[in-house]
Order: structure tokens, then sequence, then C-alpha cells
């Protein structure tokens, strides 16, 4: 059965405008002089209240908020400052007849007046006079606007002289902009109810579709709201919400905008609601909220202006790579320590910063397994001990105090005495390889000789290099500082890290590149950086560089070329004696990437936590699916001049001779490249000759002794 508009809701029965003018003369009178008096002083003041007039340039210019936008440094969204239940559309994507239903019933003489209906300000007036109080408004569309748009800190107000100020900038907007502008303004701003703002987010948040999808009983729905948001919500009360309706129904059929059809079967429409509420996507993430503070610091002071965008260094690939690297592996070590009775209730925590070493730039930030609202960013505060993680900093002493990747060292069982310390370190495992090169003490990680090379160089002289490559915690020179068991944040160390890849210089890590406002206007820029400064020899970089590669190669970061990783990688895993902290820093020409996992109260993680297990999966996960490395930067990492090349046995450190097993290419600074010929590896015939008479004595001594 067919249902009727109900008369109720007919507006055929209003009272003509001549019977009401001749009731109420003496009043009209009254108001009109006052009114006229008072707007013509405003005029001729011409003020918009304290804050000023908007200039032509802010009202054309003007856009909705939808919340400041995070960018990464190819445009790509990475997240929004704050969230707004608003999406802007342009007018033509509105159907006609909800933009009809909004005139209807909102003001039905937008399209004649210049943004006052003086009409209704003459009725509304009349009203509030007889009641000695504000009992009904008289706002236009424009008014609307302007209300909602350049008069939001007077937007609670409710009196003349907010009006006035509508007014004024209601003349400012008709006059600087069309009908349809306004119009389009309007639809975007106005708010709808439960948190949303204009008709887009509102047919997404009650229909669960795009405003031009909707009919025409929807978009009399969305006319029906301004009036009473939280009223005439169809998610509170369907009767009334449909009553509401059928009432801008027919306001739309009184002014021609549907046929008495056309009304009816709208009318019929029963409304009904998307299950569920719309929200914006929101990407959280430690890196928005880092973001966040710095526009805080800059902006924070500054006039209110709108929407910002914030153009970061980071890359959205990489922080998502990051992102998942972090919480994948960081729940692998979770099930290992719960496993092994380690965890008894602690979530493994983990942390990533990955930034370009050319020019410090930041690429990703993960602050921990999860995101947390402005929680503890680990990447940036974590004060962890580094372990071997820490150990590139003593053999770039040792380099730059005249050592070569060919020195041999010692590594046996050390003790360090000195006053009141008796300090024995040892080993991974209690396994040492006794005389071997700078190079394979590196590569194995071996505890005992890096100890040894840092006592011999000085432990404030590896202090000081840590310190000039970046490294901005205090760095006691204390012995136990070989093996890293000193305090040190992911972001210096990577930051750290960057001065070996870069060839030596020191570089400024950076976030955000500028902040533009609305159509673009620059807000705030980074300052022009000043020449990085060189704090390593580029010869001692490119060694260590070279023994960093030999690390990833074939030694305890070797995991990240069993995953898959190819190309230039240099890198060092890192793990605390106890096991509580496992690092692994990795590097190429284009990204140096610091990973740590632990528990925020430091405790070992399992049994046979190490970095190259448990931190540099990680690492080749991030690296792997999250970074392009360009093709230019394989030929990146050259020798620089002053170095020359010779070819030595491995095991030795001499001059490779035909018959050493093991050779190794190697770069020296001049003065430090060895000068004789391995003996060690000789003519096997020659060598068995050699030994002989010691053969033949063991032998007769067995033979005696038996």
């Amino acid at each position: 059965m067919v249902r009727s508009i109900p008369r109720r809701c007919r507006a055929d029965g209003a009272r003509p405008a001549r019977t009401w003018m001749r009731a109420h003369w003496r009043s009209l009178l009254v108001v009109a002089g006052a009114v006229s008096g008072i707007v013509a002083f405003d005029v001729w003041l011409g003020t918009c209240g304290f804050a000023g007039c908007p200039s032509t340039g802010d009202i054309q210019a003007f856009r909705p908020p939808e919340g400041s936008k995070v960018v990464d440094r190819n445009g790509v969204l990475i997240g929004r400052l704050e969230y707004v239940r608003r999406v802007n559309v342009p007018l033509a994507r509105i159907p006609s007849h909800v933009r009809q239903a909004f005139v209807a019933t909102e003001d039905r003489r937008f399209y004649q007046h210049h943004g006052v209906d003086w009409r209704s300000v003459l009725r509304a007036s009349v009203r509030n006079v007889r009641s000695l109080g504000v009992r009904e408004g008289f706002s236009t569309i424009t008014m609307q606007v302007a209300r909602n748009t350049f008069t939001r800190q007077r937007a609670t107000e409710r009196s003349l002289r907010r009006k006035l100020v509508e007014l004024r900038i209601a003349r400012l907007l008709e006059r600087n902009l069309t009908k349809d502008q306004i119009l389009e303004l309007y639809l975007n701003v106005i708010y709808l109810g439960n948190g949303v703002y204009g008709v887009e987010a509102a047919s997404r948040d009650l229909f669960g579709k795009s405003i031009d999808k909707l009919n025409v009983s929807e978009g009399a729905m969305l006319a029906a709201l301004p009036k009473g948001p939280s009223t005439y919500t169809p998610r509170r009360d369907v009767d009334r919400a449909e009553a509401r309706r059928d009432l801008v129904l027919s306001l739309m059929l009184r002014d021609g905008y549907l046929s008495e059809d056309r009304a009816r079967r709208a009318a019929e429409r029963p409304v009904r609601v998307a299950n569920d509420e719309w929200r914006p996507a929101q990407v959280n993430s430690y890196a928005v909220d880092i973001v966040r503070a710095f526009v805080d610091s800059v902006l924070g002071g500054a006039p209110d202006v709108g929407d910002v965008t914030v153009y970061t260094t980071l890359d959205a690939r990489a922080q998502r790579a990051a992102e998942r690297a972090v919480a994948t592996q960081a729940a692998q070590i979770q099930r290992e320590s719960e496993w092994s009775g380690h965890a008894r209730g602690d979530r493994v925590q983990g942390a990533l910063i990955a930034l370009d070493p050319r020019n410090g730039e930041m690429r990703a930030v993960v602050g921990g397994r999860e995101y947390e609202r402005k929680g503890f960013n680990r990447a940036f505060g974590a004060h962890r001990q580094p372990g071997s993680a820490f150990k590139p900093f003593v053999y770039a002493a040792a380099l730059a105090s005249g050592y070569s990747p060919a020195t041999m060292v010692d590594d046996s069982p050390v003790q360090i005495d000195a006053p009141g310390l008796h300090w024995r370190p040892s080993n991974f495992g209690d396994e040492y390889l006794g005389r071997v090169t700078l190079r394979r003490a590196l590569v194995h990680s071996a505890n005992a000789a890096t100890v040894r090379v840092s006592h011999a160089v000085g432990e404030s002289r590896v202090a000081d290099v840590a310190h000039l490559a970046g490294i901005t915690s205090k760095l006691n020179p204390v012995p136990s500082i070989a093996l890293g068991a000193l305090e040190v944040t992911p972001l210096e160390l990577a930051s750290a890290y960057a001065t070996f890849a870069n060839g030596g210089l020191r570089i400024q890590p950076a976030l955000v590149k500028r902040i533009e406002g609305a159509g673009g206007a620059l807000l705030w820029s980074a300052p022009l950086k000043a020449a990085p400064l060189r704090v390593i020899d580029a010869r001692d970089a490119y060694q260590l560089t070279s023994m960093l590669e030999s690390v990833v190669d074939e030694g305890t970061g070797r995991v990240v070329r069993q995953m898959g990783v190819d190309g230039l990688v240099a890198g060092k895993t890192g793990t605390t004696n106890n096991g509580a902290d496992v690092w692994f820093v990795g590097y190429t020409p284009t990204l140096v990437a610091a990973v740590w996992f632990g528990f925020d109260t430091p405790k070992p993680i399992s049994d046979d936590a190490s970095g190259g297990r448990l931190a540099a999966p990680a690492w080749a996960k991030f690296y792997l699916t999250g970074w392009r490395e360009p093709a230019l930067s394989r030929e990146a990492w050259q020798p620089p001049e002053g170095l020359i090349e010779r070819t030595i046995d491995a095991e030795t450190g001499d001059l490779a001779g035909q018959w050493c097993p093991i050779t190794q290419r190697e770069w020296f600074k001049p003065g430090t490249e060895p000068q004789s010929i391995c003996h060690e590896h000789g003519d096997p015939n020659e060598m068995w000759m050699r030994e002989l008479p010691d053969r033949v004595g063991t032998a007769i001594k067995k033979l005696f002794r038996f």
C-alpha cells in the first residue's frame, strides 16, 4: 500500500508573508531599525572580530580539514597527524537530488539572496524580541559556511555579535565565491552527527556507500540531520528519523525538486543503515608520532594554519616492511623465550631504525613490537648494551693507529688486571682461534682478541672514535668498552655505522624536509646542511667496510646471505653476555639499519640467544621486502686513493705464496702491507722433506716407548 506524505510534513499551509507582516509591523519597525543600525555600523567598521576578516586568498584557498597529512619522500601518504571523519568531495560528485534536499530544507532562497535572507532575519528577530531571548535563528547556507570555517572560535556563542560576524563573512564569501562553490563548501563542512562531517563521510557512515550511490530517500535522510544530528539519526530512533525525512521530501516537493509520485515512492522506503560505523583508515606508527612531535615543536606557537602536509624523508615501502619484520620476528622470539622459560609473562620487544648513510635521511622507524599511541619509542630512547655490535669502533681505532686487516692478533684466554679490576672475558662457547688476522678476529667476533686490541690501542681512543662517528651517549674508557658493555640507542648505532658506509663522514639524522599549509604555502623547511665533517680516514673506513662484508659473507652475520640478500652488504651482530640484548646492524651504500630485540627490563631472552640467529633474520626480511637497492650502488664501494692492493695468506697475514690454501685480497695503507711471503704453506714435497727428521724422531720415540 502506497503511503502518502503525512499532512504534518506538508509545507503548503504556511501563512502568507503579507499577512504575517501586517500582524507584526510594530515589532518589525523596532527590530529592523536596530538591526539595520548595528549592521550598518559593523559594515562601516569593516571588522570580523578580533581575528580580522579573511582575505580573498584565504577564502578561495580554504578547504575543510581532513587531518594534516604525513607523506613519504615520494609523496605517498604515510598517516595523518590527527583524524577528522570527513572526506571532501567536489560538488559534481554529489547527486543533484542531495543538493536539492539540503537547499530546500536549510535555505530555499539560497540562489536568490546574497548571503543573508532578510525575510528570515526579520521573522527571527521579531520572535526573539518577543521572547526576550534567542529563540530562532536566521542562518543561510552561506552563513553556516561562515560559522563552520572562519568563525569556528565563536561557534558556541549565541549572541548578536556572533551573528554580525557571520553576516560580514557571509558577504565576503558571496563576493569571492560562486554559489556552487559555497554549496560545495557547505556540503563538506556541515556536521551530521556521530563525529562525522560532510555528506560523503555521513553517507559512508550511515549507509555504507559513497554519496554518489544514494537514492532520493537516503539523500533526504542526510538533509534531515543538520537540524538535530543526534535527535534525528536513524541509529537512535528510526520512526523519528523517517518522520523528519518525510518533511524534507515534502519541502522538495513544495519547491518543485520532486514530483508527487517520486516523493511518495521515496517516503515509502524504509531507512536502512549500515551495520558498521565508518572510520577513516588510520595508519598509526612510531614514525608518525615522531613527526607529530616535531610539527608541534616548530608550529606549536603559530596561529591556526588548518591542515598541513608534512614532507618527510621516510619511505612508505620501507616503513611497512620494517614494521612487519619487527612484529613477526619479535613474535617468533617470544615463542622461543616462553618455551625456554625466560619470558614468564613479559613481552619481547624490538626496534628498527633505517637511514641513508649518504645524508642521514631516515627511511623507517619502528619503536616497538606493536604500536602504542604516544608509547615509548625504543629506536630513539632505549639505551641498551650493544655487545659485539660495538666492536667495529675498536677495529676502526686500531686501523687509525697503524694496524691493517692483516695484522696478527692473539685470540687466546686473556685477563685484564688493574687497580680493583681482575677481568677475564671469554669467547662465545669458550672457543679460541689462537693467532689470527685482524679481519678474522672481527669476522668471528673473537672477544679475547678484541679486548687485547682495545687495550693496546687505548680504551680512550676507542671511545673517541665512537663519539666522532656519531655515538652521543657517555662512554667511559673502561676495558669492557671493547665488548659493548656501555649503553647506546639504536639511532646512535645506526648513525655511527653510516660513517663507515659513506667513507668516513659523520651525518646528522633527519626526518622532516618541509611543512606546507593550504595551497602549498611554505610554513617550515629544513635548513641547509653544512658539508659533512670527515671524522674517519676514508682508507680506514674502506678497510673496515671490507672486513664487515666478510662478517656477512662468512662470519656471524652469514644468515643474511643464507636468506637471499646479495650485493654489497656489510654488518655486525651483537649479543650481550647474558643474552639480554641481540642486535644486527647492517648497511649497503644507500641504507644502514640497526635492529634490536630484548625485554624492556633486561633479562636473558633464551639459553642460546645471539644476534646472528635472532636479530639478523629481521634485518634480512626488512631489506628483501622493503628496499630496492639502486643499480649504481653496486659500484659504490671502491678503494679510495692511497691504498695498495696485496694478496695475502688469510691465516698468517703474510704475502700469499703459490701453495697457500686460503688467500685474501687485501688493501693496505702504504707502510702497513706485509713484506714477507708466507713460509707456513710451501711446496708439499719440500715441506714433507723438511719435516722428515721430526717425523723419524717421533717414530723412534714411540718405538722405544712401546
